[in-house]
């Protein structure tokens, strides 16, 4: 059974009036099973370009797989393994991705737009997704990934601001990273606006460029981050921790 959990009703009240509610995957779950199992290192399982839209594929290993472009809306990756896969410019708007792993993959310019990060109405640390060192770079991000592994991830010039595109739903007006792990992360030229990043760990992270207008950073820790550059109007800079330490902080653009 797909597990969208109490999060059902609303991913189908954001596909309502939309073409998407009528996709039809290419491939069956059983396809793509046997495909991950018939894969080896030196022959990774490639659906570049597949649609899998909607399929229920919790609990699959798809590490080093091919994705790239893929279609991934509304499908289920609840604990899935995708260590190392290539998705770039893949889609994985309103996927579930309760506990999925996607450290050191490649997920530039990919779409990460109101994915299912939890079973309830607010972000839960046990059930986070982990993008340790994954490669975001130019990638649409609006989701509530608070509590998230993201440390030494790459999102140089990716896009976290307000999202128009798709109904409000759950509360979730702008992208939340609040008690995330971006240590030594890479967020140059970052369109970070309104974001939250409450209590996130910066520390080492590389934020110079970015836009931070409106954000908030309450008790954010900055420690040897750098904010070389970064616009900060509006930017809510309570009880910040290392600030201090913060490279550029004091340069920064009001």
């Amino acid at each position: 059974m797909n597990r969208l959990l109490g999060l059902t009703v609303l991913v189908t009240t954001a596909l309502a009036g939309s073409s998407s509610a009528t996709l039809a995957a290419d491939l069956t779950v059983k396809q793509v099973t046997e495909a991950l199992v018939a894969a080896t290192p030196g022959h990774p399982a490639d659906f570049s370009g597949r649609d899998l839209a909607g399929l229920d594929l919790s609990g699959l290993d798809f590490s080093g797989a091919r994705l790239a472009n893929a279609n991934l809306t509304t499908a289920d990756l609840s604990d899935g393994n995708f260590s190392g896969c290539d998705l770039r410019g893949a889609r994985l708007d309103l996927a579930v991705v309760l506990h999925a792993k996607f450290d050191d993959a490649d997920l530039s310019g990919a779409s990460l737009v109101r994915m299912a990060v939890s079973s309830g109405m607010e972000p839960n640390a046990a059930e986070a997704p982990s993008f340790a060192r994954a490669n975001l770079t130019g990638a649409r991000i609006f989701a509530g990934l608070g509590f998230a592994d993201l440390h030494q991830a790459r999102l140089a010039h990716a896009r976290l601001d307000t999202d128009s595109r798709t109904p409000k739903l759950a509360n979730l007006t702008r992208t939340d990273l609040s008690g995330s792990n971006l240590a030594g992360a890479d967020l140059g030229g970052a369109d970070l606006r309104g974001v939250r990043l409450s209590f996130a760990n910066l520390s080492g992270a590389n934020l110079a460029g970015a836009n931070l207008e409106g954000a908030d950073l309450t008790g954010a820790d900055l420690s040897r981050s750098n904010l070389t550059g970064a616009r900060l109007r509006d930017t809510l800079l309570g009880d910040v921790r290392g600030s201090q330490q913060a490279i550029g902080l004091g340069q920064a653009t009001p």
